[in-house]
């Protein structure tokens, strides 16, 4: 894994020039903050789409147990508990 804290003060020697054009009176998310968002909602888009067409693969009908619709369950596990 590289070391960020050389990229981080790679970016801070190239961004900091900028930011001392930027009016300090009006600050605005400007390019990076527009592909930042942007990115996530990709990401967000085709997290939805992937948990649909997963959601459509589920079955949510059990299986009929065989013994209780044949009728040949036991009256136990039929009856409510006494108490």
């Amino acid at each position: 894994m590289p070391d960020m804290s050389a990229s981080v003060s790679l970016a801070m020697t190239h961004l900091v020039p900028l930011a001392k054009e930027v009016d300090e009176n009006k600050v605005t998310p400007g390019v990076l903050g527009f592909i930042v968002f942007a990115a996530m909602a990709v990401a967000v888009w085709g997290l939805m789409k992937s948990m649909s067409k997963h959601m459509g693969k589920v079955d949510f009908k059990e299986p009929a147990d065989t013994e209780e619709a044949s009728g040949k369950g036991t009256p136990e596990k039929a009856s409510p508990a006494k108490g």
